[in-house]
């Protein structure tokens, strides 16, 4: 693993001398231990996109798909319901785990305990949600006071949502528009192939296609789209990838863009311009856009000294 790690370290090295020999300026990693660094974590971003491949390709227990179980995953139960077919299903799953995360301490308790409504005896699966959302978000206002207890929290891209009908946008708010997103084309199935039947095939038009539809799902800003849509890829519902890194609406990524590209983080350089820099990188790193925005956000918090971040 070691070995793996230090010689994908050393591709990339050599392709990120490439691509300034070719004439792409990086002053930002004109510095040793910045160009280290940021080869630290784009080794770093790169395990962890890969890491549900790594789950897909291994055994995976029944236990993980039932919320019963103090062994509940919503990505490993996602990975197990795509691979048996049910679309559906994975997707939402999926969804659910982009809209609640995974606390630091208690993991996936929350979504653990809203999917499989507190052991009520049933589960809030898409069959029983698409059809009647308003109903899950009756149960979740009849229950909050529950969910926010016994260390059930939101993660932390997610901490400022909140199951509280009485607030704008609340987590029953934000279902129902994404059952409404989806049902537009009366499926999962459906609003994916119609992407890529709009876009004649083409998986990075087609994630834009859904990235931009997807504005309709509230609560969901970059960081939502981005994250569902990739997770979307990487379970094995939908063939797409991710075109672009959306700097525009970043905040972490478009500061490490701007310290690559520029030499600082305040360089005035805009959000078209620095997403043509990344298009011309990517191309010859061939990480993918998602790994590099991982890598960027991460690495601008400390350019000159690796740290391990976790979402």
């Amino acid at each position: 693993m070691i070995q793996h790690r230090q010689a994908l370290k050393q591709s990339l090295s050599a392709k990120l001398d490439r691509v300034v020999n070719d004439g792409l300026q990086l002053p930002g990693i004109v510095a040793v231990e910045n160009k280290a660094t940021l080869l630290d974590q784009l080794v770093e971003s790169i395990r962890r996109v890969d890491y549900v491949a790594a789950v897909a390709s291994r055994p995976i227990s029944v236990n993980r798909s039932d919320p019963g179980s103090d062994y509940f995953d919503p990505i490993r139960a996602a990975v197990l319901k795509a691979q048996a077919g049910d679309v559906e299903e994975s997707s939402w799953l999926v969804f659910l785990a982009t809209h609640f995360g995974k606390a630091s301490r208690t993991g996936w308790l929350l979504t653990k305990d809203v999917y499989g409504a507190l052991g009520a005896g049933y589960n809030w699966t898409w069959p029983l949600v698409s059809t009647n959302p308003v109903a899950m978000s009756q149960w979740i206002a009849s229950n909050q006071a529950v969910l926010r207890s016994g260390g059930r929290k939101f993660g932390n891209h997610r901490k400022y949502e909140s199951l509280d009908p009485a607030k704008s946008n609340s987590t029953g708010e934000i279902i129902e528009s994404y059952v409404n997103w989806v049902m537009q084309h009366g499926s999962h199935t459906g609003l994916f192939s119609h992407a890529l039947m709009q876009s004649g095939g083409d998986p990075r038009a087609a994630f834009g296609m859904l990235y931009r539809s997807m504005g309709a799902v509230k609560r969901f800003g970059r960081t939502g789209k981005f994250d569902y849509l990739t997770m979307v890829a990487k379970v094995g519902i939908s063939p797409i990838v991710a075109d672009s890194t959306y700097m525009a609406e970043a905040t972490g990524p478009i500061k490490g863009a701007r310290l690559l590209f520029g030499g600082t983080t305040l360089a005035n350089l805009s959000a078209v311009v620095l997403e043509q820099k990344i298009q011309e990188l990517e191309s010859v790193l061939g990480v993918g856009m998602q790994v590099l925005e991982d890598a960027l956000c991460n690495w601008q918090k400390s350019p000159g000294r690796f740290v391990r971040f976790r979402g």
